[in-house]
């Protein structure tokens, strides 16, 4: 397939990509419709999920979209089968309450495949992606539905079931990264949920929303060592493999683009130009000779830097509350996320410094002592200033 047309083909994916917060602004007047659609939703997905075994409908169609691999012809007939009858309904809630367009990507890509018009190893990567994508959302619906249901120990524990099963699929993901980068996320996600279920035993709702933390963050660290970390995120790939063979450098723009959309909502809502540039760069209509690892990586440490201090903003503002520890330990998190190339900008002491200072910070905020907490918080600001400085 000429480049061209993979392009071509391509653009509806990256137009329907940059609209997705636009997409989420309704009118007011319609949210008590909403409600009972995604009430109407909620049910069918629960009579769904007991019908359907996820990971072995997820695992079947991609051992046939991996025939491209292997340059055999793939059955886009039994991959859309698969998909319509077992995950569409799935996609399209986490499309309705994540305000995304996976569904829509996921079948034009499938449609793609079918007739010819899209590399088959493009369509596998983009499926794959969009999939853990929606395991990942529905990790994090899962959440939500035990802070609702928080008290109701049967159902709550029931919903850490569902939310550890939807993890399971993701896990071997979470497992590559650590083999590339050497880090420790499995233990680390292990360990978040272990909080979880002890704070479930013992009705602790702040140990709960403190695991729950611990599980998303170091899910969204998996995407971004996948996407935008040095030196084996999908930008580094991308760009090295166009020095060499053009549709490979291809297939791996597109694998960033579609692991960037598990994290592009999150940090488009809290940095939206950082969160733009790197879209624009993984947008399979940009040339991958030209994509820039560098600029790709520096928006990244920007854009989560921003969202540290937006963190730690309303934790000093939610000050007393449980919501301030939370957002305590979130900023903490977002630090860690990209804390490797931190200690590349400001040396391994100061940013040893800045970590001792965010656990500091939290214990400061769950201890409610405001007095031992703001003047840490002002040293934490100001060596995120500094990292966004430098990393412009």
């Amino acid at each position: 397939m000429k480049k061209k047309e993979l392009k071509s083909i391509f653009a509806s994916f990256i137009m329907a990509s940059a609209v997705l917060t636009a997409c989420g602004a309704q009118d007011k007047a319609e949210k008590p419709k909403e409600e009972k659609q995604e009430e109407t939703a909620a049910k069918n997905e629960s009579k769904a999920s007991e019908e359907v075994d996820y990971a072995s409908v997820y695992t079947e169609a991609i051992t046939e979209l991996d025939k491209a691999k292997e340059g055999k012809e793939v059955d886009f007939g039994k991959v859309t089968d698969l998909y319509t009858k077992n995950l569409q309904t799935l996609v399209q809630n986490r499309d309705a309450e994540f305000e995304a367009k996976s569904d829509q990507h996921i079948t034009a890509a499938l449609q793609a495949g079918k007739d010819k018009s899209m590399d088959p190893i493009v369509v596998r990567q983009i499926f794959d992606k969009l999939m853990q994508k929606v395991f990942y959302t529905t990790v994090k619906h899962e959440f939500t539905e035990i802070e609702e249901n928080w008290g109701k120990k049967d159902e709550v524990n029931e919903e850490i079931e569902e939310a550890k099963a939807f993890y399971s699929i993701l896990q071997t993901t979470v497992e590559k990264r650590d083999a590339a980068y050497g880090t420790n996320m499995v233990s680390v996600i292990d360990g978040g949920f272990n909080e979880i279920e002890k704070a479930a035993e013992s009705d602790d709702q702040l140990g709960f929303l403190l695991g729950k933390q611990v599980v998303d963050k170091t899910l969204m660290k998996t995407f971004y060592l996948a996407t935008g970390a040095k030196p084996n995120g999908y930008a580094t790939k991308s760009a090295a493999a166009a020095k060499e063979n053009a549709e490979e450098a291809k297939i791996e723009q597109a694998e960033g683009w579609a692991f960037y959309q598990s994290i592009f909502t999150y940090l488009d809502k809290h940095s939206a130009e950082e969160a733009a540039l790197i879209e624009s760069q993984f947008n399979l209509e940009t040339d991958v000779a030209k994509l820039d690892p560098e600029v790709v990586n520096k928006a990244f440490i920007r854009g989560f830097s921003n969202i540290a201090l937006d963190e730690y903003k309303e934790s000093l503002e939610a000050w007393g509350e449980d919501k301030s520890a939370v957002t305590a330990l979130e900023g903490a998190l977002f630090i860690d996320i990209i804390g490797e190339d931190i200690k590349g900008l400001i040396g391994e002491k100061d940013y040893q410094t800045l970590t001792e200072q965010a656990q500091q910070y939290l214990e400061a905020a769950k201890a409610k002592d405001k007095k031992a907490g703001e003047p840490v918080l002002a040293k934490i600001q100001a060596t995120l200033e500094n990292v966004i400085e430098q990393a412009k």
